[in-house]
């Protein structure tokens, strides 16, 4: 019967794990050793929260942490400032120094959520502007050196960008490179991350060989993805965000298609394969898939906000949705004149754009006092009372007068 110690080697090397380099028999006989490794995780911070795809590679060292290893959460300061390419169709927009720093102020508090930062073996935080702020162009060109055009050209998205015309700019040849720098700087032995971001965590593996003469293990991660194969996270829009509210993790999570929920189980969640068989058998018979989703929805939460917060989201999901009542705490608005119901979607944080608030309008998804309303010249007015706004099934506004 193999070891309580194996057990967890075994869980870390499978649990949405896509793909192990070298192999995953390598790196089961490095974990065995019972030496402790360098382990790190690498984040751009280009939003200022974490959402739940970032919670995947974070459960990853936290495994690795209660094994003894020693995790460092990198933030990427300095390569947030120059733009990851990967899967971009066009060159990222540079963000300031001021951006950079503001975006992340609390990475360190929701990524405690999952990892310890104190006590026995605490994780360390790093940023690459220590080391890649104080590179020469010397040493640029030396790193340049390691890589030829032709191994960069093989990213799908240069290649893509080449068919249809579109500019690729060298700095985002140089982006690789820092990635895998980082590496190097840190003297690691294994890197984790999203498998979008196998090129980049490959090229440190390759810096690794040639400037530290040693091995440098890459786990990639099995992504969570809607139905058209984009990933859920900032740039698209659907990210379920650590910050948010526990009802608004669950009703997010409401929101996936059915299709997520499978992926969403074995992805986002501790579930083994075994817990999952009732739950595949089920939706292969075309059963009802609402329980299972509200399943789903619960654990997420539960694993981010606790036992008590997720029996909250639930009740609150309920009685929203199955008994048609508002949210016992709708957020205010105050305001001291009328205003379209455009500007009000947008000033309410409800909708990112005013061309999104009027689609969102056109289409039938607002309400006004529980009538529907999709003249996009609308005007509200404010009562001392409160004229209820809502968008979709989930989001709620009370304009108040000020």
């Amino acid at each position: 019967m193999p070891s309580l110690h194996q057990v967890r080697i075994d869980w870390f090397l499978t649990h949405a794990v896509e793909n192990i380099y070298p192999s995953s028999d390598a790196l089961r006989a490095r974990l065995s050793s019972g030496m402790p490794l360098r382990v790190y995780h690498g984040i751009d911070p280009t939003g200022p929260t974490l959402h739940l795809g970032h919670m995947v590679p974070l459960q990853k060292l936290a495994e690795l942490q209660a094994l003894g290893h020693q995790i460092i959460l990198l933030v990427g300061d300095f390569t947030a400032m120059i733009g990851d390419p990967t899967d971009k169709t066009a060159t990222r927009k540079p963000l300031t120094r001021e951006e950079v720093l503001a975006n992340c102020k609390r990475y360190q508090e929701q990524a405690n959520r999952l990892l310890r930062f104190d006590g026995p073996n605490p994780a360390q935080i790093r940023f690459n502007s220590e080391w890649l702020a104080k590179m020469s162009f010397a040493d640029v060109i030396d790193l340049a050196s390691r890589f030829t055009v032709q191994q960069m050209l093989e990213r799908d998205m240069f290649k893509k960008r080449m068919e249809e015309g579109k500019p690729i700019h060298v700095h985002e040849f140089l982006y690789p490179l820092m990635q895998g720098y980082d590496s190097v700087a840190l003297d690691v032995d294994l890197e984790i991350g999203g498998n979008d971001q196998t090129f980049n965590m490959l090229a440190g593996r390759t810096l690794m060989k040639t400037i530290k003469h040693k091995e440098k293990f890459v786990v990639t991660n099995r992504l969570l993805v809607d139905p058209t194969g984009k990933k859920m996270g900032k740039s698209e829009g659907n990210m379920v965000s650590v910050l948010d509210a526990p009802e608004e993790m669950y009703g997010k999570v409401m929101s996936w298609t059915d299709e997520m929920i499978v992926p969403g189980f074995e992805i986002c969640t501790q579930k083994t394969e075994e817990e999952l068989v009732e739950v595949k058998t089920s939706l292969q018979k075309g059963e009802n898939p609402m329980q299972w989703k509200r399943y789903l929805a619960y654990q997420i939460v539960e694993g981010l906000r606790g036992e008590e917060a997720a029996k909250q989201a639930a009740e609150a999901f309920t009685r929203v949705h199955s008994q048609g009542e508002q949210p016992e705490e709708v957020p205010k608005l105050l305001l001291s004149q009328a205003l379209s119901l455009v500007e009000i979607l947008v000033k309410a944080g409800l909708v990112d754009s005013k061309t999104d608030a009027r689609r969102q309008v056109e289409q039938g998804g607002v309400k006004v006092e529980d009538v529907v309303v999709t003249d996009v010249k609308a005007i509200v007015e404010p009562t001392e009372k409160g004229v209820v706004i809502q968008k979709g099934k989930r989001f709620f506004v009370k304009v108040v007068k000020a």
